[in-house]
């Protein structure tokens, strides 16, 4: 199992590291989930829901994903489901396992996170959720610092793990992509410093997202 080495009173006992993926409805902010997975070393959590909300048409063609008669489908195939409550729910679980670990994804900041932050308020479970996680650890900021200079075509997970790891995956399924994602992660092995530049809180991105939108609005 990964860990990332803490400074200071924790060093002792270093953050695990728990990478997680969503697979959604789309990718406007107001999308829904649709698949949560997470993996940590060899444990690994891999669940359904089946959205209230219309699978976009350009989603729907990258992922396969497809409801029909209140029925989620993937590629054809019927997959048991759970209400959008037990997964996260389970989530919350597994991250339990691990005693608050970094909650690790790529591109999470921007997208990831503030979806799931919506979910988990919507049900009441952001608190449990906050006290579960040490803080988050967004990698296409932090590829981008480790790799400046490889000159590397895209920073998007599926080319940087065929680019460097020479491994083609079935990307934008949630679990294919953070088992990718923790081999990646292996094999660039940033600093503790690259990684604590690139971490951030649910906290910290709340008030972000909020003076953002005060901003917007000319409030400040």
């Amino acid at each position: 199992m990964q860990k990332l080495e803490s400074d200071g009173e924790e060093e002792s006992a270093p953050h695990p590291l728990v990478f997680f993926d969503l697979e959604t409805t789309g990718l406007g902010p107001n999308c829904e989930i649709i698949q949560l997975a997470a993996v940590s070393g060899g444990h690994s959590l891999n669940l359904y829901v089946v959205p209230c909300a219309r699978i976009e048409h350009r989603a729907a063609k990258v992922t396969g994903f497809k409801v029909c008669r209140h029925r989620l489908y993937l590629h054809r195939q019927p997959l048991f489901t759970n209400t959008l409550r037990e997964i996260l729910v389970s989530f919350i679980a597994f991250l339990q396992m691990f005693k608050r670990p970094f909650l690790v994804g790529h591109n999470i900041r921007h997208f990831d996170c503030p979806l799931l932050v919506r979910a988990l308020d919507r049900l009441e479970l952001l608190e449990q959720f906050r006290s579960s996680v040490s803080a988050c650890v967004d990698t296409l900021p932090l590829a981008r610092e480790v790799l400046n200079g490889r000159n590397l075509r895209s920073f998007r997970q599926e080319n940087l793990v065929r680019e460097l790891l020479g491994v083609n995956y079935k990307a934008h399924d949630a679990l294919e992509d953070v088992r990718a994602l923790q081999m990646l992660y292996a094999f660039i092995q940033p600093t503790t410093e690259q990684v604590r530049r690139q971490t951030f809180t649910l906290d910290s991105r709340d008030k972000k997202t909020a003076f953002n939108r005060k901003v917007a609005s000319g409030k400040v």
